[in-house]
């Protein structure tokens, strides 16, 4: 894995066609996502297989409530972005760096000495606050307890890819990506079936090999920005030690998103109480997490790539002065969406059961859940990618406070009120459960894109002392 030969700041973001510039930086994040995705495929489909469907309900709510936590925590991240892109789209390369460099000691502090301990021990009433079963709970407690303590890896990829991006440099995280996809693959295969002297783990083993991997992709990385290998590096900085006015303005910019990530995520597990409360919780909880958490997935985190596309050409331009080329990102990368969408959104709808055999889910009523579930998430594509393009133009010109109250709004009063108000009038089923995510992707959607047309993000202003 060579590093790049092209250390220098990419101009063509700012000065080049903007279809190209959002293209740039979307495909490589793109298809990182994608293989990123397999991964989790292949976990699945292995723990499903070996373990059975209890396996699979495990590893999805242990992602859900890991998202929660680790998104608050890497929040500063998106800071950093708004940061970076704008310092790089101005041609301050010495900024850029010194922002990345304080968002690794911070992140590297919090992972430690917050995520590990508090994460650990509070896993067991995590657990019990979506509902999980008592089969679940046995096979989700050491998992989650790993990535928990473990996070340093997965801290530092996120970080990695978020900091070289606003750089504008899209194929180094890519590279990266591949690299600990495969080693992860390689390595969950080995402990969630066992091999020679390794024990069989099941579903731990696919925390073990996760976190082994993100860990050696980790270390590789800290190695390859001291030596000054990348666009962004830690050689040759005027002071190593913390500078308290980045890191407050990493939390000003970052924290609304940290918010509104716990709130997309908190959301998300209180759907899993609403799941669990159905007289079938077990299956459509396992229908849930193959068909939400792994097969959408493709077509979340194909957005979430324009999404971080999106926030850096914006972001880059704003910085450069040329606020008609940012507002232009937006709608560029969320035409590309709509067409992902489309693609996958067809598959859903013609090919359910092939696509579910894949995680072991031949027959029965999980099975059956599933497939209506996915006749849902193939409309509910459209509204997530163009949520999610428009959500990145905001971030990266630095309104991330938008976002959060849209969030709020979209992924919490709406699916969780429809899902409350049902509950208390009635008999609620997975149909009501699928319906209400379907229209809380909708109001994100409209929400986004209307606060976008505003205009406000144009008078945003990013300053910084000079040393």
């Amino acid at each position: 894995m060579a590093p790049p030969k092209n250390t220098k700041l990419d101009r063509s973001i700012v000065e080049g066609p903007i279809s190209g510039a959002v293209w740039r930086i979307a495909w490589p994040t793109m298809l990182q996502n994608m293989i990123g995705g397999l991964q989790g495929v292949i976990d699945h489909a292995l723990v499903g297989n070996i373990v059975g469907f209890t396996g699979n309900a495990a590893i999805g709510v242990s992602w859900q409530i890991f998202l929660v936590v680790m998104v608050f925590v890497a929040s500063l991240f998106t800071g950093m972005g708004v940061l970076a892109a704008r310092f790089a789209g101005a041609g301050d390369r010495d900024k850029v760096n010194r922002v990345v460099y304080q968002a690794f000691i911070t992140a590297a502090f919090l992972s430690f000495l917050v995520l590990a301990p508090v994460g650990y021990l509070a896993t067991p009433s995590l657990l019990k606050l979506v509902h999980a079963t008592d089969a679940v709970q046995h096979e989700a407690t050491p998992f989650l307890r790993i990535m928990f303590t473990c996070s340093i890896g997965m801290m530092l990829f996120f970080m990695l890819g978020g900091a070289l991006r606003s750089a504008g440099d899209a194929k180094t995280p890519l590279r990266l990506g591949v690299t600990m996809t495969v080693l992860n693959i390689i390595l969950n295969i080995v402990f969630i079936r066992g091999l020679g002297p390794i024990p069989r783990l099941g579903t731990t083993g696919a925390a073990v090999g996760t976190s082994i991997a993100s860990a050696s992709v980790g270390l590789f990385a800290i190695r390859q920005l001291w030596a000054g290998a990348w666009v962004i590096s830690f050689k040759g900085l005027s002071s190593y030690k913390p500078d308290w006015e980045i890191i407050k303005a990493l939390f000003q910019f970052g924290l609304p998103a940290g918010i509104q990530g716990i709130a997309m995520n908190v959301a998300g597990v209180f759907l899993l109480r609403f799941i669990g409360s159905l007289s079938q919780s077990a299956e459509a909880q396992a229908a849930w997490s193959v068909s939400y958490t792994e097969l959408f997935s493709f077509i979340t985190w194909t957005s979430v790539g324009l999404m971080g596309s999106t926030a850096t050409v914006a972001g880059q331009n704003l910085g450069a002065g040329h606020p008609d080329r940012a507002a232009q990102a937006a709608f560029t990368a969320a035409r590309l969406g709509v067409g992902v969408a489309a693609f996958f959104g067809f598959l859903f709808v013609v090919i359910p059961r092939p696509l579910l055999l894949i995680f072991g889910m031949a027959d029965g009523p999980a099975t059956d859940i599933a497939i209506g579930l996915l006749r849902y998430l193939a409309l509910s594509g459209f509204f997530i990618t163009v949520a999610l393009s428009y959500t990145g133009a905001l971030q990266g010109t630095g309104d991330t406070r938008s976002p959060l109250i849209i969030s709020i709004v979209s992924q919490i009063l709406v699916p969780l009120g429809i899902c409350s108000v049902i509950t208390a009038t009635g008999t609620l089923e997975a149909h009501h459960i699928w319906t209400a995510v379907v229209c809380g992707h909708f109001t994100r959607a409209t929400l986004s894109v209307l606060r976008f047309r505003q205009g406000k993000w144009r008078a945003i202003e990013v300053k910084l002392g000079a040393t």
